[in-house]
């Protein structure tokens, strides 16, 4: 068996994990891949010794790979995303930190998780993701152009609101008078989104989310709209630039530009193992505390 690790170090969470991560699988014969940048910040901190075959962005990963192990957080999944690409190759994520909604395998139970991965006793949950087009073409987006979570304009260097102008399969909806506006998928509908006040969908759904920031129009509430719809947006305001990002990735977008957001071609495949569910993450972290039945 064949594995990529791709993690973000934190020290006081991380070590004990990545140790645990590192001889279980040493123990188990697995063979590991290691993230090029995140491989020479274990060999920095002594936590490893042994050498690694590395990947990069520019040796994308491919199907021979069982699965993509994250160590970090949901942000950190996100990151994980574009190694993966359309190859199809799964992620799972081990949280060290905060609970997630995507690193769904916490700390305390790593070698029962990861004995799962060896037995193959899990399954995989495909999530919709978001590609961008930008007229005219802006080089900075070009390269990785798609988020999991959400696409995102807002405004730049200024206090005052943007006009997004914006449609839906080329009519005309809406133009929200806002500091931006939040194109959601099904798994970003628990991030940003929902603390702009959007609706939490479970990641099956067949459906966006388009939720604006701060409206000045009272009127203007998040809206539930189909994934085959194709969204057009054209924003305006007193600078002459404004912040779009794909999920964490920013950059700066001319005033009038056209952006084009629809589904992509193919899904992000995440892990899920036995007893972590979506809705189980969805009871701990919002709705009722703690799960008093597990």
């Amino acid at each position: 068996m064949k594995v990529a690790i791709y993690g973000q170090y934190y020290q006081n969470s991380t070590e004990p994990i990545i140790k645990d991560i590192f001889l279980f699988f040493n123990s188990n014969n697995v063979e590991m891949v290691i993230e090029e940048n995140f491989l020479n910040m274990l060999y920095e901190k002594k936590l490893v010794k042994k050498e690694y075959e590395t990947f990069s962005l520019a040796t994308l990963l491919d199907n021979s790979f069982e699965m993509l192990i994250s160590i970090g957080g949901d942000g950190t999944i996100l990151r994980a995303a574009t190694f993966v690409r359309d190859s199809g190759v799964p992620i799972l994520g081990i949280n060290a930190g905060r609970l997630g909604f995507l690193a769904m395998v916490q700390k305390e139970n790593i070698d029962l998780f990861l004995q799962f991965v060896i037995d193959k006793n899990y399954t995989t949950s495909e999530r919709t993701l978001l590609s961008l087009t930008c007229e005219p073409t802006n080089e900075a987006i070009e390269q990785l152009n798609f988020a999991m979570n959400e696409v995102t304009v807002s405004r730049k260097d200024t206090t005052s609101m943007i006009t997004v102008e914006t449609y839906l399969n080329n009519e005309y909806l809406n133009s929200y008078w806002a500091d931006g506006l939040i194109i959601s998928t099904p798994t970003g509908s628990t991030g940003y989104s929902l603390s702009c006040g959007g609706p939490i969908l479970t990641p099956d759904v067949k459906s966006l989310v388009i939720t604006p920031i701060a409206p000045h129009n009272l009127n203007a509430r998040p809206l539930v709209i189909p994934d085959d719809t194709e969204i057009k947006l054209r924003v305006s305001g007193r600078e002459n630039q404004y912040l779009i990002s794909l999920d964490s990735r920013i950059s700066s977008v001319k005033n009038e530009s056209v952006l084009t957001i629809k589904k992509t071609d193919f899904k992000i495949k995440m892990v899920e193992i036995p007893g972590e569910t979506f809705l189980k993450t969805l009871r701990n972290k919002l709705l009722w505390g703690e799960d008093k039945r597990n």
